[in-house]
């Protein structure tokens, strides 16, 4: 991950669903068909997936995604018939997670209410650990769908939503949450694209739960009502709350899930790495700048196996390392990036204007 140049690629879109999604593909087709070409050997670096498996567990949820929100996987035609490739790729793309039975990404997240920075602005934030190979398909994307909210995404280029934040000042974090999945459902980064159309908290959480869920996942949040953390499972959606500062890794902490736990092994140092980041954001008892959240960011206590993620010998995982990280400002619309490491990356920051 070094070299790197420092910003991601910039595109916006703008109009309805179909006309945004050509946009994205003809401003990131070469993006677009990369990551199709590369997403079923991402996930075969975790586990084995036969290309007829990944196409009917594409085809299948692609029919919960209609049901769930066709206005968004009209976006994806779009993207799909700009960029020179089928709908089915592209729904592999918002799938390929539905495979990996937990073991998609790590990531160390926290968000912190205005009183707890030193700003006074609502920050959401998480190193987002994953294949460095996914960095040649990463954009930072504003859309600005009619009738509304605009939102700002870094993310992989034709995938229907990932982190960032939304006009309306609800931000996002995502990371992988170790809990039962069922193998077809409404993809993940759909729900995440129906909480950046929410405007409160509440109407983020019917969001996630109105749909048929095929995989649990984490959702660190800044929202207008303060920090929240959802733990989504295929069943409920259970929300942590705190009046200034929230922080999560890669397993459950809700009381109602601790059992959890239990039935799935702890995704690579996750129970180490949550003391860490409380270590260094909730035990500070005092409001965070900007710097002490990019250093905390890029801690290296237990490296290569820290916050800020290297290469390393796990047999399994090891290949895994901090891609991004990415600090939202949802008071200023805005994210700070790093691409690469944060030790040795700057942060680049890029506006909803």
């Amino acid at each position: 991950m070094t070299n790197l140049p420092t910003r991601y690629p910039e595109i916006e879109v703008s109009g309805s669903p179909r006309t945004m999604g050509q946009q994205i593909g003809e401003a990131a087709g070469e993006q677009v068909r990369g990551f199709c070409q590369m997403a079923l050997e991402h996930v075969n670096r975790v586990v084995k997936v036969s290309p007829g498996l990944a196409e009917a567990v594409a085809r299948d949820s692609l029919t919960h995604a209609e049901q769930y929100a066709p206005e968004m996987v009209e976006e994806l035609r779009g993207v799909a018939e700009s960029s020179g490739v089928s709908l089915q790729q592209v729904m592999l793309l918002q799938v390929r997670n539905q495979f990996t039975e937990g073991m998609d990404h790590v990531c160390t997240a926290l968000s912190l209410d205005p009183q707890a920075t030193a700003t006074g602005h609502a920050i959401v934030a998480q190193n987002w650990d994953n294949d460095p190979a996914l960095d040649q398909f990463t954009i930072v994307l504003t859309r600005r769908p009619t009738g509304k909210p605009a939102l700002l995404n870094v993310t992989q280029a034709g995938l229907i939503s990932y982190l960032g934040c939304s006009a309306a000042g609800i931000g996002v974090c995502v990371n992988t949450l170790p809990a039962p999945s069922r193998p077809v459902g409404v993809p993940h980064y759909f729900t995440l694209r129906a909480v950046y159309e929410a405007t409160c908290l509440d109407d983020a959480v019917q969001a996630v739960k109105r749909a048929w869920r095929a995989i649990p996942a984490n959702m660190m949040m800044a929202t207008p009502q303060g920090p929240a953390n959802l733990e989504i499972t295929i069943d409920d959606v259970r929300v942590l709350r705190d009046s200034k500062a929230l922080t999560h890794t890669n397993h459950c902490l809700h009381p109602e899930l601790l059992a959890v736990n239990d039935r799935f092994p702890e995704l690579i140092q996750s129970h180490p790495r949550k003391r860490r980041i409380d270590t260094l954001v909730i035990d500070a008892h005092r409001p965070l700048s900007l710097e002490e959240v990019k250093s905390a960011l890029a801690d290296h206590d237990n490296f290569p196996r820290s916050i800020c993620r290297h290469p390393n010998d796990d047999p399994l995982h090891g290949f895994m390392t901090t891609v991004f990280s990415v600090i939202i400002d949802t008071d200023a619309r805005q994210m700070h990036v790093s691409r690469g490491n944060p030790c040795v990356q700057p942060y680049e920051v890029y506006r909803l204007k």
